[in-house]
């Protein structure tokens, strides 16, 4: 005898899973993780690896023994904040601190609302920001670093954005953003290349992971904010190419604003999300304390989804 099951409309199958989703994005990350091996060598390859650890290990102890629940580590959703979280973070960065990282992403920001499609603030970011507010002064250390490429010292006391929040336009003399695209020594680790954060987001558009929304909407805003302050007082101001491709930008509008739980479910909500990232971002990094403004940026639109869903809603099927 045949069994009928009986379910709610609409009835859609794909082979689409939470784990395929998450391993195109590790996949769209690997040319980040690579390039910053390549520089960072060893300190980065541990960084990553404790990171990563950490975090799986963390959500299979909080999902058996604390919520009872079976194990979610499968879903790869814990490999790709482990990988976010070290990208985020110095190179240099103590084993303790991206152990405490972890212990805030998916202890605090994941798992307490429930997990995985629960969580309403990146968790990755959350790991960041807390660290970066409490322990500024390791967050902040650029140490010389000498990576896996013979004749590479990649040493800097501070990023540019640094830079020119302490000294102003004239700090960046002598810069060159054709090497920006390709090489941006300084900051975290993973905002070392332009050109393999733009590979990964190439992958996933391919993939059809992502929408391309959020992400262009941020870097337009960002382009015609800056462009016009840019206009108004070029000796005070930084011009918008500048603003695209230094600090974290790329690596948050691309891997973490475009995150499915914690950004919009309707096209015109992921523009308004993006617009309000790109203002954000701009007004910390000219009027704000901090040289970069991405991370609050992001975990500040986090907040506003909820609302920014109610009066966005998507079409529903069969309308």
């Amino acid at each position: 005898m045949n069994k009928l099951l009986i379910s709610p409309s609409p009835h859609i199958h794909t082979r689409t899973s939470t784990a395929s989703l998450m391993r195109d994005v590790v996949i769209a990350l690997l040319p980040t993780v690579i390039v910053s091996i390549l520089f960072h060598g060893w300190s980065e390859i541990i960084v990553l690896g404790v990171s990563i650890l950490s975090c799986v290990l963390l959500e299979y102890l909080i999902t058996r023994f604390l919520l009872k629940k079976p194990s979610t580590i499968c879903d790869w959703s814990a490999v790709v904040t482990g990988v976010l979280l070290a990208l985020n973070l110095p190179a240099t960065s103590p084993l303790w601190m991206v152990i405490i990282g972890a212990i805030v992403a998916i202890g605090v920001a994941k798992m307490t609302f429930g997990g995985l499609g629960q969580n309403l603030f990146n968790p990755a970011l959350v790991g960041r920001v807390f660290l970066l507010i409490s322990f500024p002064v390791a967050m902040t250390n650029w140490a010389p670093v000498k990576g896996f490429i013979p004749g590479v010292d990649a040493s800097t006391g501070s990023t540019l954005l640094g830079m020119v929040k302490e000294g102003g336009i004239e700090a960046l003399e002598g810069t060159s953003y054709l090497n920006l695209l390709f090489l941006n020594i300084g900051g975290s680790a993973g905002e070392l290349s332009a050109i393999a954060i733009l590979a990964g987001f190439i992958y996933l558009l391919a993939r059809k992971v992502i929408r391309p929304h959020i992400t262009l909407s941020i870097w337009l805003t960002v382009f015609v904010f800056s462009g016009i302050m840019w206009l108004i007082d070029p000796s005070q101001y930084t011009d918008p190419v500048f603003n695209l491709l230094t600090g974290g930008l790329l690596l948050g509008s691309v891997f973490m604003a475009t995150d499915y739980v914690t950004s919009p479910m309707s096209a015109k909500g992921g523009i308004i999300f993006g617009v309000g990232i790109g203002l954000i971002t701009m007004l910390i990094r000219y009027f704000g304390a901090y040289p970069e403004g991405m991370s609050f940026a992001i975990l500040i639109m986090n907040a506003t989804v909820p609302l920014i869903n109610k009066f966005c809603k998507s079409k529903k099927f069969g309308r």
